[in-house]
């Protein structure tokens, strides 16, 4: 873990090191990681704020509000459609498209309460959505590469198509500069319709559970900080070279809690949460995300989507 906090150490192979951590033993403190990886996350995530400008970052986050809802209420259907036919419990095929379409575990912790999950349903939507959202950090900047996408173009496609916002930051950061620009806002704003959905579901359900939905709170320090990157090296001009030299340093900090933040994350997969997914959710949540993942990156190709 140390290691990670270098930054000698990229994204994906702090995963696979986590995760092979995590093959050696059940982690002891499985509950108490989780929560400070989510922590890091967010921390990382603001501070990589400090590297981008505002204007950029606004416009980016209003052209993929419309593009969220389209592709998030086109994943739920297939997904329940997906969950049905291949003879899903229906609980679990709810959670995994909810987690497919908007945040991955997050939509799903949010969920789970409003539908009245139970334990079971939870940890294999969990354990399926983290096998792809791993999976996708290592596979989509390659694909990427592989289809000759811009910049723009695959920080769209790693923010409507990747689960986690932890995978889409390291697959976009991966992937460059400009990528990492437009994934983060993009995915945060595909993050917000957690709100939304789980009152929908809570409401359909009559659900007596009060269910905590975690509204991404970050987001607005994240705005903040990328605020203060732009507006100081304007109204300072004599300091706006230490001051982006400055704010370039607190990026890779960013940068370097989230290669200790999937790290931690990867830490807390072991072979009995493996073990509990099944074959059917698994399948199910496979073909979701290649149907979700392949649509949008040709949606992005044939220029309906224009980040």
């Amino acid at each position: 873990m140390l290691l990670c906090a270098t930054g000698l150490v990229s994204a994906p192979v702090a995963l696979a090191a986590g995760i092979g951590v995590a093959m050696l033993g059940e982690h002891p403190y499985a509950v108490e990681t989780r929560q400070l990886s989510r922590l890091l996350l967010q921390a990382s995530v603001v501070l990589l704020g400090f590297n981008m400008h505002l204007g950029e970052v606004l416009a980016a986050g209003r052209s993929g509000l419309v593009y969220s809802a389209v592709g998030i209420s086109a994943t739920l259907a297939l997904g329940l459609l997906l969950g049905r036919l291949l003879r899903v419990e229906r609980i679990s095929s709810m959670l995994i498209a909810a987690g497919t379409a908007i945040c991955g575990g997050s939509a799903i912790a949010a969920l789970g309460p409003a539908l009245e999950a139970g334990e079971e349903p939870i940890a294999v939507s969990l354990g399926a959505v983290f096998v792809l959202n791993s999976v996708a950090l290592f596979l989509f900047p390659a694909v990427g590469h592989w289809y000759g996408l811009t910049q723009p173009q695959f920080g769209v496609w790693a923010a409507l198509a990747i689960h986690d916002t932890s995978s889409v930051v390291g697959a976009a950061a991966r992937f460059g500069p400009s990528a990492l620009a437009i994934a983060v806002p993009v995915k945060l704003v595909r993050a917000l319709w957690i709100v939304p959905v789980c009152v929908g579901a809570a409401t359909l359900r009559q659900s007596r559970a009060q269910a905590r939905v975690p509204v991404p709170l970050f987001l607005l320090w994240f705005l903040l900080a990328a605020g203060i990157a732009t507006a100081l090296p304007a109204w300072l001009p004599a300091y706006s070279t230490w001051l982006h030299s400055g704010f370039s340093t607190v990026a890779t900090l960013g940068r370097s809690g989230l290669a200790v933040t999937l790290f931690l994350i990867g830490s807390t997969l072991h072979r009995k949460a493996l073990a509990r997914v099944g074959v059917r959710p698994l399948l199910m949540a496979v073909v979701l995300w290649v149907v979700s993942a392949s649509a949008s990156l040709w949606a992005i190709r044939a220029g309906v989507i224009i980040p």
